[in-house]
């Protein structure tokens, strides 16, 4: 079976878009290196929160979309 354009298209567009987010948390995590800033654990509590809650979004929104339609409809 032959993938469809849109599955092919998803795959393209997702999985680049996945590497550069991979990227920017390693650039990120070059932020941690206290020889060259100076941060708090609020900070980090702060940013950890922050990417957390965008996270669960994304997932939330990619499974309400898979769930679109599933509702059982109540009926009399």
């Amino acid at each position: 079976m032959t993938k469809s354009v849109r599955r092919t298209r998803f795959e393209k567009v997702a999985g680049n878009r996945v590497s550069n987010i991979l990227k920017n948390l390693d650039s990120l995590e070059k932020c941690s290196n206290k020889n060259n800033y100076e941060y708090s654990q609020e900070d980090v509590k702060k940013m950890e929160k922050a990417l957390k809650d965008k996270l669960n979004n994304i997932l939330k929104s990619f499974s309400n979309e898979i769930n679109r339609g599933k509702d059982v409809e109540f009926k009399f």
